[in-house]
C-alpha cells in the first residue's frame, strides 16, 4: 500500500480536541477548535455552565462552525457510588443525559468510580441502569478505567465490565495517559473489537509522577503527544491493525496551555496530533 493510500485511510478518523486544553469562553474554545481544523470537540458540563446553560445556543454554534461532539462529559463517581450519594448521582446522571440530548451529543462519558467508598458489588448494577437510561434517549455510554479509579483502573478491566453488561450502547474510552502512567501497554487493547472503542484520547508525560502526585499531575501537567516519553505510536499501530475508524484526539490537562491564547494552542495541538497519528507528510494533505 502506498504512503498516500495509508494517509487517506487514516483520515477516516474524526479528529477532536477536549476543551480542557483551551482557555476562554465556551464560544472562544469552539471557534479555536474549528479554526485549527478539528472535526469534533469533547465538551464539559462546565462549558455549558459557562454559557449560562444555553444548550440551544451551543448546539447552533456547533452546527455553524461546523463541529461535532465526540462526547459530553463527565459523569464522575457514578458506578458503585456509596449509599450517601447514590440517589444524588442518579439524578445527576439523568440531568447530564438530558443535557447531552439537548446539545445534540450522541455519547456521555463516565469514568470508573474513584470514590474511596465505592461499592464494588454495585458497579455493574449501576452501569446497567445508566446504559438503560441512555438507550431511552438514543445515547451511548463511553466507559473509562482511570489510573486512580477505585476498582476498575485500567482498560483491560474496563473491557471486562463492558463485556459482562454486553449492551449495544456501551463502549470504551481508550486514554493513553491512564494506560502508560500505570506502566501498562497497548496490549490492554488486545481482544477489543474496534466498534466497542468509542473514542481515543491522547496526551503525553515527560517523567513518571510519584504516586502521591499522580492526580495532580494528571490534572495540571500533561503534555501534547510527542512531547514526552509515552510510546503513543504503539496504540496508534494497534488501532490501525484493527481497522479503527472512530474519533482520535487530545485530552491534555495543562496549566501552561490554559494560560495561552486558545487559537494558537488549538493549532499547535492539531500539529502535534497530525504528527503522532499520521506522520509529517499528512500535514500537507488536509
Amino acid at each position: 500500500m502506498t504512503t498516500w493510500r495509508i494517509i487517506v485511510e487514516k483520515y477516516k478518523n474524526q479528529l477532536f480536541i477536549n476543551t480542557v486544553c483551551l482557555s476562554g469562553s465556551t464560544e472562544d474554545k469552539l471557534r479555536a477548535a474549528s479554526v485549527a481544523g478539528f472535526n469534533q470537540v469533547e465538551l464539559w458540563r462546565q462549558d455549558v455552565q459557562a454559557a449560562d446553560g444555553d444548550t440551544a445556543g451551543i448546539k447552533a454554534l456547533l452546527k455553524t462552525l461546523p463541529l461535532g461532539l465526540t462526547d459530553y462529559q463527565v459523569l464522575l463517581d457514578f458506578d458503585g457510588a456509596p449509599d450517601s450519594i447514590r440517589a444524588e448521582k442518579r439524578q445527576e446522571a439523568l440531568r447530564m443525559l438530558d443535557t447531552a440530548v439537548a446539545l445534540g451529543a450522541t455519547t456521555l462519558l463516565t469514568p470508573a468510580c474513584t470514590h474511596k467508598d465505592c461499592v464494588k458489588e454495585r458497579v455493574e448494577e449501576d452501569l446497567r441502569w445508566l446504559v438503560a437510561e441512555a438507550a431511552k434517549r438514543g445515547l451511548r455510554i463511553a466507559y473509562e478505567g482511570m489510573a486512580w479509579s477505585t476498582w476498575i483502573n485500567n482498560t483491560a478491566d474496563a473491557w471486562k465490565m463492558v463485556q459482562r453488561i454486553n449492551a449495544p450502547n456501551l463502549g470504551l474510552v481508550i486514554d493513553a495517559f491512564h494506560i502508560f502512567v500505570r506502566h501498562r501497554t497497548a496490549a490492554d487493547l488486545d481482544g477489543i473489537p474496534m466498534d466497542k472503542i468509542y473514542l481515543v484520547q491522547l496526551s503525553d508525560l515527560a517523567i513518571d509522577p510519584a504516586p502521591e502526585h499522580l492526580i495532580d499531575t494528571a490534572r495540571h501537567s500533561r503534555l501534547l503527544p510527542g512531547e514526552g516519553k509515552f510510546p503513543i505510536h504503539t496504540i496508534i499501530e494497534r488501532l490501525e491493525e484493527g481497522g479503527y475508524h472512530g474519533p482520535i484526539g487530545l485530552e491534555v490537562f495543562s496549566d501552561e496551555l490554559k494560560a495561552q491564547e486558545p487559537t494558537g494552542v488549538a493549532r499547535k495541538a492539531m500539529k502535534a496530533l497530525q504528527s503522532v497519528c499520521f506522520g509529517k507528510t499528512a500535514q500537507y494533505t488536509l
